[in-house]
């Protein structure tokens, strides 16, 4: 598949591009998020999802999304940036959904674990990038973390949304967001620290990757759900021990939890 010519200003090319993957959609939106309107086209005969942006107030997020995409890709984790155009954003289109429609395909016991360390690759390459390390801020509930993943039909995961990736640099930390963050899905020191003070986004202390490392044992229960191998049981809770330590320094880093669900 080629590429689809980038370009920015408006001009004719930009214009034969809207208007060919416009007559190409669907009449049905794929799904709806704050940021984008998604459809499903084509593009050279391929599907592609064809991405636009939803309202101008979320612009700055489509350009952060769309930085990403092209800094971190061509890559296994990430999804596939097929093309750009203005404010339409093209990539490779994945039939199965995203990761809250997993249990649809009704996978085994080694899928279900092949999801869980798939989930720690992209993790890895995240904190490991080629643009710094980068913390996925779009995760406070289970539900939406599933949501920033596709699956694949080989049942991996690439990472879909990227609009909230900050980096987080030498001797610095992140904050995600400005709101007070609340429950047990985020990590602790993603916790408001100065019990009944009012919040103040300014007061807040900034945090690291391994906020990534405390949600991971979640996610993975999601994706084994009833599952009942006692020697699995068994080998996770360790592992996920020490996913959840209170202090963030003495958390598994992404690529060390790589290793030990590699043995499992």
């Amino acid at each position: 598949m080629d590429l689809i010519k980038v370009c920015s200003n408006g001009g004719e090319p930009c214009r034969s591009i809207h208007k060919e993957l416009e007559g190409s959609c669907t009449p049905a939106k794929l799904y709806q998020t704050w940021t984008l309107y998604v459809y499903i086209g084509k593009w050279q005969g391929y599907h592609v999802a064809i991405s636009s942006l939803a309202s101008p107030r979320y612009k700055e997020d489509f350009d952060h999304n769309l930085e990403m995409l092209q800094k971190l890709s061509p890559s296994p984790y990430v999804v596939q940036l097929v093309g750009f155009c203005g404010d339409i954003l093209v990539t490779e289109f994945h039939p199965w959904g995203s990761a809250r429609d997993v249990h649809r395909h009704q996978p085994t016991l080694p899928m279900k674990l092949q999801l869980c360390l798939s989930y720690i690759q992209v993790l890895a390459f995240l904190h490991n990038s080629p643009v710094g390390t980068r913390v996925m801020c779009d995760s406070n509930t289970l539900e939406k973390t599933l949501t920033q993943f596709l699956l694949t039909e080989d049942f991996h995961l690439v990472a879909n949304d990227l609009d909230a990736l900050p980096e987080v640099k030498p001797g610095q930390g992140v904050k995600c967001g400005h709101e007070q963050l609340h429950g047990t899905f985020v990590a602790p020191e993603q916790l408001w620290p100065y019990g009944e003070l009012s919040f103040e986004d300014d007061q807040m202390p900034p945090y690291d990757e391994k906020t990534d490392i405390w949600k991971i044992p979640d996610v993975c229960h999601w994706f084994l759900q009833d599952e009942t191998s006692v020697r699995v049981k068994q080998k996770l809770r360790g592992i996920h021990h020490l996913c959840k330590n209170e202090n963030p320094t003495l958390r598994p880093s992404a690529k060390e939890l790589v290793d030990l669900y590699q043995i499992l």
